[in-house]
């Protein structure tokens, strides 16, 4: 049988429509599948990203002033005694945002006074001298904060900056590329100093989608507001669960000027921000599926509707001496070429769609290994798609020609 191109572009002519709406349908389909595969990549890359906390054994209890006889210093104090002296309990220090929490504040900062170039944002969090060791962090260069560096709350200074800070090393890597951070100064947005005096392990933050990186973090020394404050309590492996509720029950009860707004291990934060990014998981999932789906549903009802538009001309060719498997691939090599078309528009379709979402929504740049490896996957599907009704085709018996003539 004779497979030149002449008569399939001819056939191509005599149905634009079909053809076109195969085409464009098969790279819609691969700028979806590409974009996709990329996007759970890099949600399931979240989701399985260390996040350098001691999760496990973290909880955290949230409380919050009512009224105007509430002691702030004195109340901070006798609930860190008390949980410190828990048996089991690790360390326990006071905080203004719980890691994962979507709550907390932001900080611009610069590597000079005179705030020239683009500032670096971190994530702050106020913390006291076990904040560190609470977290389950481990400090790599430099030392902790003392207690005698632990600052009042921002309502009681006129500065929110601080004298010193701890910064991860994800925060260390974009303020000092390539040089040692330990022993150099941040600046805010007044000008105001703040001295390094140690690097952390990368650790997530209360605003892990807030910026750029959620490791990008720094500790500060100052109590968090009085009003409302948080504890983040670890405890020794396995004795979490037990400790929670006995430390909920007490502060509950152990001061009549505050109530206790919550307590829950630090790991269900992360399961509730997790959320949204499994619920995108399975979208996306499902989308690429559908358009698959569809893509298949029109790839076979074109090549169906050939078959049955030339069931005389495939039944003249039965005669003049072509096999089954002649016809077979000539409607293999049609929608062949139909799929690599719709493929090569698609490279381009995706690339757009990819440069597009990171513009908008801060994605990263479509890897093209996923536009590639997308390419095979649907050009494969689209034979297959083809295949039950070009078989169909076989079918069609010599004599056919010779009825219809």
């Amino acid at each position: 049988m004779d497979l030149s191109l002449g008569p399939i572009f001819s056939s191509f002519m005599r149905n634009r429509t079909g053809a076109l709406l195969v085409v464009f349908q098969v790279a819609i389909a691969l700028a979806v599948l590409a974009n996709s595969a990329w996007i759970v990549h890099q949600r399931i890359e979240a989701l399985n990203r260390p996040t350098g906390l001691d999760e496990a054994n973290i909880f955290v209890v949230s409380t919050a002033a009512f009224n105007e006889h509430f002691k702030y210093q004195a109340s901070v104090q006798e609930d860190l005694t008390y949980l410190r002296t828990l048996p089991g309990v690790v360390a326990a220090a006071p905080t203004d945002a719980a890691p994962f929490s979507q709550t907390g504040f932001s900080t611009d900062v610069w590597t000079n006074p005179t705030q020239t170039g683009a500032p670096q944002e971190l994530n702050a969090l106020s913390m006291d001298e076990q904040g560190l060791q609470a977290l389950g962090g481990r400090l790599r260069a430099g030392r902790q904060f003392r207690a005698d560096e632990i600052m009042a709350p921002l309502a009681q200074r006129s500065s929110d900056f601080v004298p010193e800070v701890l910064i991860t090393q994800a925060a260390a890597d974009v303020l000092y590329p390539g040089k040692n951070a330990l022993g150099n100064t941040v600046f805010n947005s007044t000008g105001e100093p703040a001295a390094i005096v140690g690097i952390i392990d990368d650790l997530t933050g209360s605003l892990p989608r807030g910026l750029r990186t959620g490791s990008q973090v720094a500790l500060f020394p100052r109590l968090p507001e009085a009003r409302s404050l948080i504890y983040l309590v670890r405890t020794a492996p396995g004795r979490r669960d037990q400790l929670l509720a006995a430390a909920e029950a007490h502060l509950a009860h152990s001061n009549p000027d505050r109530v206790v707004k919550y307590a829950r291990p630090l790991d269900q934060f992360r399961r509730r921000l997790q959320l949204a990014d499994r619920n995108m998981e399975i979208f996306l999932t499902m989308a690429a599926v559908l358009v698959l789906i569809t893509t298949c549903l029109g790839i076979s009802g074109l090549v169906m509707f050939n078959v049955n538009t030339r069931t005389r001309q495939i039944g003249t060719r039965r005669a003049l001496g072509a096999r089954r498997r002649d016809i077979l691939r000539y409607f293999m090599v049609e929608n062949g070429l139909l799929t690599t078309a719709g493929l090569l528009v698609g490279c381009v379709l995706a690339l757009g769609v990819g440069a597009w979402l990171t513009r908008q929504y801060g994605v990263p740049k479509l890897n093209t290994y996923y536009l590639l490896g997308s390419v095979p996957v649907l050009w494969v599907v689209g034979q297959l798609a083809a295949w039950i009704p070009a078989r169909r085709a076989t079918l069609v018996p010599p004599s056919v020609a010779t009825r219809t003539l």
